[in-house]
């Protein structure tokens, strides 16, 4: 399968572009990023992480950046032991898939991982405060809790609500089994629509349509490379969509309390920095990223005749329809 290669050389003064030989130069710090596919939320991480690094002051780094076709765990394991044979001095990885596969090709070469939601549930670290293993870095759980209670606040109508998510992605499903706990909780019904591509996306939102108040998608790659057009399907069928990302809301959702993308690559970035200046994975505890606040798309909201006149403390994008 044909994979998008980036290479970028971050230098004092500028940024080269250039092409990469088969090993580290010597002197010379080389990482590898992996990430899961294309997307706008996965390329914010990764841009961020980049920046970030240069305000380090980590100027003369070869990034070797490969974008992944998504789930396909063959391919994103050829991806981390191309790294590995490039002996490369770190691996940095974004999104969960992209994490496994590294894991799973190298217990020596240190790897910081971006965009987790649960860690231990990908089997990628036993203890988030002291990692047993090769790898560290960002996760962006989502508060559950604090989502429904934003969809409690903007459409208190809403009891039953359509999840759509990629049952593949362990991430995901580690989300999903919080949330039913938590409906259970507070007397919510759910139906479920799983997918396993983006291509199932739009029919698995139209098998939900007029049987649900709302949809909630969680932080699933999958759905979040197919959300414009679950967000069409939403809008077109007068339903709100409660998203695991901002970014997803840019992307046309209605609302979510989420993870800010720049924020958690910049705090990536800070984590490599300490894994490359020689501190021990085991002391670099995860950094469960915290929530940025509630966020709504007024565009989508006005589509769907929901009025936000009166809400305070709710940052409103001004996005446009998809």
């Amino acid at each position: 399968m044909k994979l998008a290669r980036l290479f970028i050389m971050t230098a004092i003064l500028f940024a080269a572009l250039t092409a990469c030989g088969g090993t580290s130069r010597d002197g010379q710090i080389t990482v590898g990023i992996i990430q899961l596919v294309d997307h706008p939320s996965l390329n914010e991480i990764r841009e961020a992480f980049l920046e970030e690094m240069h305000n380090l002051g980590y100027y003369d780094v070869d990034f070797d950046v490969r974008i992944g076709p998504g789930a396909d765990m063959g391919a994103l394991t050829s991806i981390a032991q191309l790294f590995v044979g490039q002996r490369v001095d770190m691996i940095l990885a974004i999104a969960t898939p992209a994490a496994q596969a590294a894991a799973a090709s190298t217990s020596d070469i240190p790897i910081v991982f971006a965009a987790l939601s649960n860690p231990i549930a990908a089997g990628v670290v036993s203890n988030l405060d002291s990692p047993d293993r090769n790898l560290t870095g960002t996760s962006d759980a989502l508060p559950v809790a604090d989502v429904f209670a934003l969809a409690r606040q903007l459409t208190p109508e809403a009891q039953t609500f359509g999840f759509v998510y990629n049952l593949g992605e362990s991430n995901s499903v580690a989300i999903i089994e919080q949330t039913r706990a938590f409906f259970a909780a507070n007397g919510l019904n759910y139906l479920e629509a799983t997918v396993t591509s983006t291509a199932e996306v739009q029919q698995a939102a139209l098998s939900l349509v007029g049987r649900v108040d709302a949809f909630f998608t969680p932080t699933d790659n999958t759905v979040a490379s197919a959300m414009p057009i679950f967000a069409r399907v939403a809008i077109d069928a007068g339903i709100p969509i409660y998203t695991g990302a901002d970014s997803m809301v840019r992307d046309g959702g209605f609302a979510t309390v989420g993870i800010n993308y720049t924020d958690l690559g910049i705090e990536t970035a800070r984590i490599a920095a300490q894994v490359l200046e020689g501190t021990p994975i085991a002391d670099i505890p995860v950094k469960m990223m915290e929530g940025s606040g509630p966020v709504v798309n007024r565009a989508t909201a006005e589509a769907l005749g929901i009025s936000l006149e009166g809400l305070v403390g709710i940052e409103i994008y001004e996005g446009t329809l998809p």
